[in-house]
């Protein structure tokens, strides 16, 4: 089963679904919100996210799947692996987020100025956000801005122990959005997990590179 990112779709892996469904069955979904699957109703939460994907891989899949994730993708792929092991053989997450990043001192003083003008002003406060939010956010629908504040608030560095399926994780060397500390960290935490690192590659390590990708996923998913 194949777990896009954020803002993203199925077709971004294309290229790993044509060639590995020479060796498995595929399953590849867009996530509630993106690519051809509607809104949900209420924003979800990554535990929504979870319980959507469980469902899929049990109409799908029968009681457990092989999982290859990226970034969102992989938030969801954490926990439902520490939830629901008996549905995850293994997993091979790339450019996986979920982990706390580091904040820089100037982060931490625009959030408390957005907290005092919020206090003080909501209209000067959304004039803050559009000022200063990242233009994939300020692209979501408001339901799906509520939904992507739950998600990337929840950092997953606490259920690491937890995960105990075979895990590979394959990061980009020049990946800026969930950076080579993060792969470290998930590293470490996940318990006999492996990492590649696919130097001169970014955040989309799969695209970047597939030729190279696909055979590392060939490797350790057969």
């Amino acid at each position: 089963m194949f777990l896009h990112g954020y803002l993203s779709s199925k077709e971004s892996f294309a290229f790993q679904t044509e060639y590995l469904s020479s060796f498995f069955k595929t399953v590849a979904v867009d996530l509630p919100g993106f690519g051809k699957t509607p809104e949900p109703d209420e924003p979800l939460s990554l535990d929504g996210y979870v319980e959507f994907v469980k469902s899929v891989i049990e109409r799908e899949c029968g009681k457990s799947t092989l999982v290859l994730a990226h970034s969102f993708g992989g938030r969801i792929a954490l926990k439902l692996a520490a939830r629901y092991p008996e549905t995850v053989e293994q997993m091979l997450l790339t450019g996986c987020a979920g982990m706390r990043p580091r904040r820089t001192l100037g982060y931490r003083a625009r959030r408390l100025g957005f907290k005092a003008v919020k206090l003080v002003s909501p209209s000067l406060a959304r004039r803050w956000i559009r000022a200063f939010a990242s233009p994939d956010y300020l692209a979501l629908s408001p339901l799906m801005r509520e939904s992507f504040k739950m998600i990337v608030n929840e950092h997953l560095d606490g259920i690491l122990p937890y995960v105990s399926v075979p895990t590979l994780l394959v990061f980009g060397s020049e990946d800026k959005e969930t950076p080579l500390y993060m792969a470290g960290r998930l590293n470490r935490g996940i318990h006999g997990s492996g990492l590649v690192v696919m130097e001169g590659c970014g955040h989309f390590c799969f695209c970047d590179d597939p030729v190279r990708f696909n055979a590392i996923a060939r490797e350790f998913l057969l």
